[in-house]
């Protein structure tokens, strides 16, 4: 799951939502407002403007921020400041959002922030400070992270844009910007640390203000030499000093609590957790596994606790490494022998749970993210990190929260470990035990598959079924399956999934879907209704008609997303045109054309790979040369870009803290060199010039050098931690491309890459079931290669991935879904949910029908 979609799982159990849906408001969201004065609500936010006020594009922004406890109290006094004052000023608009923007996995440099307000220029900016100040200064608040702290807060400061507008940053991410004194649009920095641009003088009032952030607090005498995690309420970091006793140096994890910040369900902050962690530890010391306390102190306001570093990497990463289903699969002997290393694992955490029983505490948070394994020539050990949770046996305290399937509902005290040790042995065979947070009777299936692959023993079995199971159940429209899923039939289902799903009364989205929805518009091919209207018309079902209003009436206002093909103008008029809207498509399509000029992405999803395609359809299909002349310079621009050598934001370099430092690169079709390739490969069809031939080489040839050869001979993408075999970025789309590069011409190197890049869509166990980076993405790709006469793929790898979709499959009112992105909320998009998996498994069925937008013929004409 993505690292912030808690934010979504707030407002509703079964979809990804925002979190302003429902829920009380503060009275100030309604109130009347003076003669003249406009309010506008932009998501969570409600926005009051002055009459007659004309803010500049950009400048210095003032943001206050609030606890649950004193967030009423502060909008009231500062919109109404703001209303006496003329400034413009927004708000969250409700206590409940309050909480939601500042809990532990909230974004970071948002965390905080309840109200903003506007200043025309630095002498207003004064007055905001100064008048605020004398209202609201001294009053509890977070430190926004991304600010110059005012005084002693809640009031903050920084340079930032007043209104949205959008670059492609360096890592090919669209991001809000600023415009240099050129002009020149730059990315907007929101780095969780206060940044100025080069070129923007400090007002001489903020200089002491700057000043005071500089000095460093000289009494600490820990040393930071890495970054490993960061969450809202602080990082976690690894430190040294010299060791006191003059014995060399000491190494420990630094844990970090933010005052009033990063706040739990039930509104505990990071310093409250971060002291529970420290009782805990001391009631637990001398436990082998278990952190030793070092030291517990405060700086610079934050509270730190010094523990010692348990070694080993977490469970996750040694199932990645060790599973013998991850890949094309091991033999009976492979499984066996995992089998007997998994268990001895189980048991090894089970005897450390055991021994915290018998000091009378619960661990509370059991789930493989905090199970550390040190596999090292001594032995195997395991260890357990992060006792933010752990109570005492004593309190029988029930769950409030936990990792996605290992809560256990109804439980208390140790039988909250018991329970989450159970679904631990199960998650070591069939890592898909988040299903049963959306559906709880999915555990028997799952039981079911997992004997079957690993000839479990009946009594472990059994321990299994009885250990796991909740002791409640919440009434739920979401529950397995009632049988064995025949997808000949089941594609009627899948529609009828969505049709269930469908909020055309609201207008931020039709369908629910991944939380890119929420940015990008709701609108888009990818994550959005043009996708969902796209798959059921290859389908061939029949579109609503209110459905249709939807998605028009949305292309009529602004694409949040930009002008791209997967997320943006280009995607929503493709859809448009296919249903009919020729005339609003077209005009979408020249509303787009400024920021198709301006755009630096390159790729199929959001940039001009993706743009040009269409541009081309559109050409083709209505016979228009102005816009195959325009498909024309987008394919001359994206061969520029790719002759410069440069990143062009695919060619990832490393990041530079914690797992971010190895997120990787982004070759693939989706946001890789193979969109490219695809659309000089359509350009080659249309206009039979060589240079494209010659350029879809050299593309394709950008995204083989992102890729590794792996030891089961197969070759993916290097995605840092972990190699990736996927559609959107992995091997299975720069296969596509491949293939689709020799049907034109031939190539040496995609003809030695292509059967490799083949065998890496052959994995017998896949996380998600979702098309772009799951197992209907690898599902399609290889129906399709198996109808190539280049591609070595057997016909009996595409019908085991589909027999195996069947591990993800759920039922929604009684309908075939699947689930989203960390399979903890269903979806029903085309990249992460069922009009994707419809899209797969329709093409799987039928090879005339597309399981993707847009894509070259596999052979030319």
């Amino acid at each position: 799951m993505k690292p912030l979609a808690e934010l979504y799982t707030l407002s509703d159990r079964i979809f990804f939502d925002a979190p302003e849906v429902g829920g009380e408001t503060f009275a100030e969201a309604s109130a009347p407002v003076p003669p003249g004065w406009e309010r506008d609500r932009n998501g969570p936010w409600v926005v009051l403007r002055p009459p007659g006020v004309e803010l500049p594009d950009q400048g210095w922004k003032v943001h206050v921020s609030a606890t649950p406890d004193n967030a009423a109290e502060l909008v009231g006094l500062v919109v109404r400041w703001a209303l006496a004052h003329g400034t413009t000023v927004k708000f969250l608009s409700g206590p409940a959002l309050v909480l939601a923007h500042n809990l532990k996995y909230a974004p970071r440099p948002s965390g905080g922030k309840v109200l903003a307000l506007y200043p025309c220029d630095d002498d207003q900016l004064r007055r905001v400070l100064t008048g605020l100040q004398h209202e609201v200064g001294g009053r509890p608040g977070p430190r926004v992270l991304t600010d110059l702290r005012w005084e002693d807060g809640p009031l903050h400061v920084r340079y930032g844009g007043f209104r949205s507008r959008w670059c492609t940053a360096p890592d090919g991410e669209r991001v809000l910007a600023i415009a240099r004194p050129d002009g020149t649009l730059v990315p907007d920095e929101r780095r969780p640390v206060f940044t100025l641009p080069e070129w923007v003088e400090v007002p001489e009032f903020l200089r002491e203000a700057l000043d005071r952030r500089a000095v460093a607090d000289t009494e600490v005498d820990w040393r930071v030499t890495e970054a490993l995690h960061f969450s809202n309420g602080g990082g976690v970091y690894l430190a040294h000093r010299p060791d006191r006793a003059g014995a060399g140096v000491q190494e420990v994890v630094l844990k970090e609590g933010r005052p009033h910040a990063g706040l739990s369900r039930s509104g505990a902050d990071a310093v409250a957790r971060l002291d529970h962690e420290a009782a805990m530890l001391r009631l637990l010391d001398g436990l082998d596994g278990v952190p030793q306390l070092v030291d517990v102190f405060t700086a610079a306001g934050h509270r730190f606790l010094a523990m010692t570093r348990v070694p080993g990497r977490t469970l996750q990463a040694w199932m990645a490494l060790n599973h013998p289903l991850i890949g094309p699969g091991g033999s009976a002997a492979d499984r066996a022998r995992y089998t007997g290393r998994a268990l001895d694992l189980r048991d090894r955490v089970a005897d450390l749970v055991a021994r915290l029983h018998a000091r009378g505490v619960v661990f509370g948070d059991l789930h493989p993210a905090n199970i550390l394994v040190d596999d090292g020539p001594d032995g195997v050990r395991v260890g357990l990190v992060d006792f933010e949770n752990a109570s005492l046996v004593a309190d029988g305290r029930r769950q409030e929260m936990g990792h996605a399937g290992f809560v256990a509902l109804g439980k208390a005290g140790a039988e909250v470990d018991r329970h989450a040790l159970a679904v631990l042995t199960l998650w070591l065979f069939l890592p898909l035990t988040s299903l049963l947070a959306l559906a709880p009777d999915k555990l028997d299936p799952l039981v079911d598959v997992a004997q079957e692959l690993f000839d479990l023993p009946p009594g472990l079995v059994a321990d299994i079924r009885s250990g796991a199971r909740p002791a409640a159940v919440t009434p739920s429209p979401v529950s397995a399956p009632p049988g064995p899923v025949d997808w000949s039939v089941a594609l009627d289902s899948l529609v009828d999934a969505i049709a269930a799903s469908a909020t055309p009364w609201r207008t931020d989205r039709l369908f629910p879907g991944d939380i890119e929805a929420f940015r990008t518009g709701g609108a888009g091919l990818a994550h959005g209704a043009a996708g969902v209207l796209w798959a059921q018309l290859v389908h061939g079902g029949p579109v609503d008609p209110d459905h249709e209003d939807w998605l028009r009436a949305r292309a009529r206002g602004p694409m949040l997303g930009g002008p791209g093909l997967g997320d943006g103008a280009h995607g929503v008029a493709h859809v448009l045109d296919l249903l009919g809207h020729t005339g609003e498509a077209m005009d979408l399509v020249r509303r787009a054309a400024p920021e198709v000029d301006r755009a630096g992405d390159l790729t199929w999803l959001g940039g001009l790979a993706g743009i040009g395609l269409n541009q081309l359809h559109l050409a083709q299909r209505h016979d228009e040369p102005a816009l195959l002349a325009a498909a024309v310079r987008t394919g001359e621009r994206v061969a520029a870009a790719l002759d410069s050598g440069g990143p062009c934001g695919i060619d990832r370099p490393p990041g530079a803290l914690g797992r971010a430092r190895d997120a990787g690169t982004h070759g693939g079709l989706l946001r890789g060199w193979s969109g490219p390739c695809l659309l000089f490969l359509g350009l080659l069809d249309a206009t039979g010039e060589d240079r494209w031939a010659r350029a879809a080489s050299r593309a394709l040839g950008r995204d083989l050098d992102l890729c590794v050869a792996v030891a089961d001979g197969t070759l993916q993408v290097d995605g840092g931690f972990r190699t990736l075999p996927y559609l959107e970025v992995g091997s299975a789309g720069i296969a596509l491309a491949a293939d689709a590069l020799l049907a034109r011409t031939d190539d040496d190197r995609a003809r030695a890459a292509l059967d490799a890049l083949c065998a890496a869509c052959d994995s017998e166990f896949v996380a998600e079931p979702n098309l772009f980076f799951g197992r209907a993405g690898l599902l399609a790709v290889s129906a399709r290669l198996a109808q190539s006469a280049r591609a070595n793929v057997d016909s009996a790898k595409v019908m085991g991935h589909l027999a195996r979709m069947e591990w993800h499959s759920l039922a929604f009112h009684g309908h075939v879904s699947f689930p989203g992105d960390g399979c903890s909320r269903l979806s029903m998009d085309m990249g992460t949910g069922n009009a994707g998996v419809l899209c797969a498994i329709g093409s799987a069925l039928d090879a005339k029908r597309p399981f993707l937008p847009l894509m070259v013929d596999p052979e030319p004409c």
